[in-house]
């Protein structure tokens, strides 16, 4: 597979005597793709059954004639004032219970079934007019789910809705007090419309009616996505796609991706370094030109999963963005490097958002590939460079990697909703784990918690997974490499609660957490010959094999050699000897890399990546300045 690159447009924005010109200069600069339509509704649509298409048509005819591919969206992330004004409940209610208005975009509740039926209606519209046209070759629906905090809503709509939801899961009333142990602080209803939504109570509600709430409204974007997958595929045979997101882990995208054919993602490095990430600032002062070395790969690995294999960057960052807390430039080279890493873990296209800087509205301070007036920003010579250098590939194909890193959305709203410590977050600890396999030169796939097929893998990691359900645990039961579990694996029912024979409820892990404790910042446990724990840690008991201690004598890891479990939020120095050693075992190589460089292996490649502005040496392959060097294997 040779990748291809591409950009997102808005002929609606230009005058139309500007397409073509924009259209020509996109090939020529080595664009191939093109993604119009998703933010179009009121020109589409500016009055209820009321449609304008000649000027859409006629972009759509500029652009493909010039040889684009173009991805045609529904519009239905910015619904017109127009159908707020016919569904005036239809708006985003957040937790605080205050309306989120119009006037920006993401502004639906995802219960409303009155806009259900619009998003479904202007869907097929839009559908049934360019479903065959020739020059559409995928689909993207909606845009961005869960953006701006958007999955959560608790309008009247939703606890409707979610009231259904409870009651086709638990049948009678009597089922769902005993699943949620509602005799506790005497919670129990007598008819399902006495439920309320988790919101606003007098302290925590209780956690299975939180976590239960969150899994009805992922399964809300589920049914969102699905209504328009399925209309989209009565009239068109091309890819769809849905546009995820860095770090919006409140809706199940494995399940969302089961209706699409294609994963994409919107990466934007230096916006989720001040906007997303826990770092430190003196890390953060470090790569604020490059981004979190490590965010943009966990992303590409994940939405490769997500995708089953097919992903792409939809929005790709060519310079400063306008919505972080500090938006500074891309280092020179930074666009070329972030480019060339997503291609490396397996991007069929990386397309830039955008082509040219709006003038106007609220990204007029974000860049684009061109500047408003129309002259070149930076980002358009490193996206031509890359489109140069691919011409030197016969093709980038991906290989199955060696270690496996499960990543749970259900783990991530358990540990939101019972957290224990004030730091502990389910999507931190896996990155942990991630970063630390990263920097010892290893390619990591990330997989579903419901994996039924681990061969190819020799190393299996999944911390901090809430629950091993029916189907991992037959795989784990018939893998033949190494698990590395916990702190937290295995230690809540699907019901919110401490099972009854105690955690870690793991396959081939013999020992009992007795209790836990969460550490203040700066407090510490020695780990005997490694480094320590922090966060998190747990007193295990009954423990078949002890293979390290703490300091205080209580056990740091347990299991043999194919299985260990870890008792501790454990620091990245720990953690790269743990794994160093298991890869070591398994015959898998490491190299422990120094912190501004990353490796990433394909078919018949090894890329490295230099995220720093000086040219730096490993053994001896010199990687230049904020660049890329590829080697044969």
């Amino acid at each position: 597979m040779i990748p291809k690159l591409g950009s997102c447009y808005y002929p609606e924005h230009w005058p139309e005597e500007q397409w073509r010109k924009d259209a020509e200069d996109m090939i020529a600069s080595g664009l191939s793709w093109v993604r119009i339509g998703e933010f179009a509704w009121s020109r589409i649509e500016p009055k209820e059954d009321v449609h304008n298409f000649d000027w859409l048509d006629r972009a759509i005819s500029i652009l493909g004639s010039a040889g684009l591919n173009i991805v045609m969206s529904t519009p239905t992330a910015t619904p017109p004032r127009w159908v707020v004004d016919k569904w005036p409940d239809m708006l985003i209610v957040d937790a605080e219970g205050r309306a989120r208005r119009s006037g920006s975009r993401r502004h639906y509740c995802f219960s409303h079934e009155g806009y259900l039926g619009e998003a479904i209606r202007i869907s097929e519209i839009v559908a049934k007019r360019y479903g065959s046209n020739p020059f559409i070759k995928a689909w993207q629906l909606d845009n961005e789910y869960g953006c701006h905090d958007t999955t959560l809503s608790y309008s009247d709509s939703a606890l409707k809705a979610f009231r259904v939801w409870t009651s086709k899961k638990y049948k009678t009333i009597d089922q769902l007090n005993e699943s949620w142990k509602n005799v506790f602080w005497s919670m129990e209803y007598i008819d399902f419309e006495q439920i309320q939504l988790p919101n606003l109570t007098v302290t925590d509600p209780n956690p299975i009616h939180a976590l239960d709430f969150k899994r009805f409204s992922s399964d809300q974007v589920v049914k969102f996505n699905r209504s328009q997958s399925q209309i989209l595929k009565k009239y068109t045979q091309a890819p769809l796609i849905h546009n995820y997101m860095g770090r919006i882990t409140d809706f199940d995208h494995y399940e969302v991706g089961k209706d699409l054919d294609i994963a994409s993602w919107d990466s934007y490095p230096l916006g989720f370094l001040e906007d997303r990430s826990n770092r430190s600032e003196d890390f953060k002062s470090k790569f604020m030109r490059f981004g979190d070395l490590d965010f943009q790969s966990f992303h590409h690995d994940l939405y490769r999963s997500v995708g089953n294999g097919r992903w792409w960057v939809m929005e790709q960052q060519p310079g400063p963005v306008n919505w972080a807390p500090y938006n500074p430039e891309p280092a020179e080279g930074a666009v070329r490097l972030w480019t060339w890493e997503a291609i490396a873990h397996g991007a069929e296209v990386v397309s830039y958002f955008r082509w040219r800087q709006a003038p106007f509205a609220q990204e007029q301070m974000h860049a684009g590939l061109n500047r408003p007036d129309g002259a070149k920003a930076p980002g358009l010579k490193e996206a031509s460079k890359v489109f140069a250098e691919l011409n030197n590939f016969d093709g980038i194909d991906q290989v199955q990697s060696k270690v496996a890193l499960i990543f749970d959305y259900e783990s991530c709203w358990a540990w939101d909703v019972l957290p224990q410590g004030k730091d502990f977050s389910y999507f931190e600890l896996v990155y942990d784990y991630y970063r630390a396999l990263r920097s010892l030169g290893l390619s990591i796939d990330i997989v579903s918690p419901n994996e039924s097929n681990l061969s190819g893998y020799q190393v299996l990691l999944m911390p901090g997974l809430m629950h091993v359900g029916e189907q991992l645990e037959s795989a784990i039961k018939g893998f033949d490499g190494v698990v590395i579990s916990g702190p937290r694996t295995g230690s809540k029912t699907l019901d919110m609660s401490i099972p009854e024979n105690l955690p870690p409820v793991v396959p081939r892990i013999n020992g009992t957490v007795a209790r836990v404790e969460t550490l203040r910042p700066n407090a510490l446990i020695p780990i005997q010959n490694h480094g320590f724990f922090k966060k998190w840690m747990e007193t295990l008991v009954d423990c078949d094999e002890i293979i390290e201690f703490c300091d205080d004598g209580r056990p740091a890891i347990i299991g043999d050699g194919k299985n260990l479990y870890i008792a501790g939020w454990a620091d990245q120095g720990t953690l790269k000897v743990i794994f160093s050693g298991v890869c070591s075992d398994q015959g898998i190589q490491t190299t422990e890399l120094i912190d501004c460089v990353r490796v990433r292996d394909t078919l018949n490649h090894r890329f490295w990546f230099n995220f720093s502005e000086e040219e730096v040496a490993v053994g001896s392959i010199k990687i230049p300045a904020s660049g890329v060097f590829w080697e044969q294997l």
